[in-house]
């Protein structure tokens, strides 16, 4: 069990979070649409999302990453636009691991300066700073314009003619032209890459689709994709390279890394740089983007990874149930799938690679994701995630260049997210500019997620379902009931799937009172979202009345 606090994590793009610019402009220029900036992040953001909340700032995207912007004034390399996706550029095709992005600096030339100052300025608000790593794949004109004295470009010294070398940072189509299913332009404008480079989703010839990960190039870590062969003694330079780029930014004061797509890296990788960075930063988190439960314990225990997303269990599940009706009682096998491993899983909702839960592609309504929230927030002691306007009920409506309209902020164009800009209200920081289901929804979520560290039965304490012995009490289709339980405070927590309200009369079996220590007598109840206070006596025969009103829960606080 758990004694640190919970992480409440809030995911956020600087360069949209502030940028109060509405033109969304269909394609738009940075000169169009405008950008946020890391200055922006002041004093006053970071104190409303800490009320909020929040502990943990989740920076996407302010590591420099290819882009079609011009800044080649401040002796900045540009990127061939023909293998960049959307003029902003995908924040996971990095071309240069040691640099800032100078999209979200005011002071380009400074722009590391600025970087530091906000790590400062959120340490100050105290929550904690987590960055990006992508160690699978980097923008097909990796240049580093400021690595350290001494350090060496991923793939330098390669050997071209070699389509796999222990050695090579990179995999070589031997004698093959880049030939992707994309126009590559003409004349001097054409990108020309000879011999072609694998591409970063495993695509092992020359000729990547349009929904390829075609701008960006595969990295080595000494697995031969031909036969599985492993080359890992002596360690690969891929492996030190990567380890060195994560001790950087660590010592710039990042107490955490969300590492994309965790699982396309030997966990091999994992248990020898995880160790490394722990050794020399023992308090740096490790959170590995991951979608194969199979794989979850060999991550953990031992690639060292600190938590991993659950996507593909809980987040899925709970799509299930809010939008095709699956029943609400099948959240005993998410728990019980990742029984020893719960507190290791990161829950969440939302994130840039998801659909918003208000889009009408998903739920088409903040309101019917409560009681998803109420479950992925307070199951566990493990972590839990917002995304960017998640708390003001963001649809992400309308499609703004190379991202379609498809449910999701886009990552790839410069525009603005209309929700966030209502809220910022240029750097005021409030609801006054929110209509009344926006504030409604905010209400919500601050009450929601200020429980996650507000009350220890929840960052700290045991987990009980109560489902099995109250399936003729509910409808186990709708409804889904457990514990949360530390010391002598114990919270009943329900949920309701339906649209419509219910009163149900939950059993708390005696197997649950001898598991949590829980003495009978007279107990006060305050249900912790609506203010709601009652006393009840306590034991194994007495039933607990519930109202739950639809597409929400209560969270009922019993003190003896």
């Amino acid at each position: 069990m758990r004694k640190n606090n919970k992480l409440v994590i809030y995911q956020m793009f600087p360069r949209l979070f502030t940028n109060t610019n509405v033109s969304n402009t269909f394609n738009g220029s940075i000169e169009q649409n405008g950008v946020g900036k890391m200055n922006d992040i002041d004093g006053k953001v970071l104190e409303s999302l800490k009320d909020l909340g929040v502990t943990h700032m989740w920076y996407t995207g302010v590591i420099e990453h290819a882009t079609k912007t011009d800044y080649t004034q401040y002796g900045i390399q540009s990127s061939n636009p023909h293998v960049v996706k959307g003029n902003a550029g995908s924040p996971y095709a990095i071309r240069d691991y040691y640099d800032i992005d100078p999209d979200i600096a005011v002071d380009v030339p400074n722009r590391i300066l600025e970087f530091e100052n906000l790590v400062n300025r959120t340490h100050d608000n105290g929550m904690k700073v987590i960055i990006d790593f992508v160690p699978n794949h980097v923008a097909r004109e990796y240049h580093s314009d400021a690595k350290p004295c001494g350090v060496e470009d991923l793939g330098a010294t390669d050997d071209k003619g070699m389509f796999f070398s222990p050695s090579n940072n990179f995999f070589y189509i031997t004698g093959k032209e880049f030939a992707p299913n994309v126009d590559l332009g003409q004349g001097n404008d054409r990108y020309v890459e000879f011999p072609a480079k694998a591409t970063g989703n495993d695509c092992y010839n020359e000729h990547p689709g349009v929904n390829d990960w075609y701008e960006t190039v595969k990295l080595n870590y000494g697995v031969d994709p031909w036969n599985g062969c492993h080359h890992f003694s002596p360690i690969p330079s891929t492996w030190q390279k990567m380890c060195d780029i994560l001790l950087y930014w660590a010592s710039k004061g990042v107490d955490g890394f969300r590492c994309d797509m965790a699982h396309m890296v030997p966990v091999d990788f994992w248990h020898w740089a995880i160790a490394k960075v722990k050794e020399a930063y023992p308090s740096v988190v490790f959170i590995a983007e991951l979608y194969d439960v199979g794989i979850y314990h060999n991550y953990i225990h031992y690639g060292g990874f600190d938590y991993l997303y659950d996507k593909v269990n809980l987040y899925d599940r709970l799509c299930e149930i809010v939008k095709y009706g699956s029943p609400a009682s099948a959240l005993t096998e998410c728990w019980q799938r990742v029984d020893g491993l719960q507190d290791h899983m990161l829950n969440f909702l939302e994130n840039h690679d998801e659909q918003r839960v208000a889009s009408s592609q998903l739920f088409g309504s903040a309101e019917k994701a409560f009681p998803a929230l109420l479950v992925s927030a307070t199951m566990s002691t493990s972590p839990f995630m917002v995304y960017q306007g998640q708390e003001l009920g963001e649809n992400a409506a309308g499609a703004m260049g190379f991202s379609g309209d498809d449910g999701r902020t886009s990552i790839f164009d410069y525009c603005s997210i209309p929700t966030l800009v209502r809220w910022y209200n240029n750097g005021n920081c409030g609801i006054q500019k929110l209509n009344n289901k926006e504030r409604k929804i905010r209400a919500f979520y601050k009450k929601v997620l200020r429980l996650c560290n507000g009350e220890k039965a929840i960052s700290e304490g045991a987990f009980f379902d109560l489902m099995y012995v109250n399936y003729h009490n509910l409808n186990p289709n709708k409804q889904y009931l457990y514990l949360r339980h530390y010391e002598n405070e114990t919270l009943l927590i329900a949920v309701n799937f339906d649209s419509q309200d219910v009163t149900v009369y939950a059993d708390i079996p005696q197997h649950a009172v001898d598991f949590l220590k829980i003495d009978s007598g007279t107990y006060f109840m305050k249900e912790l979202i609506s203010g709601k206070q009652k006393t009840v006596e306590f034991s194994s025969n007495a039933k607990f009345e519930l109202h739950i009103p639809a597409h929400n829960g209560v969270v009922w606080k019993i003190v003896k």
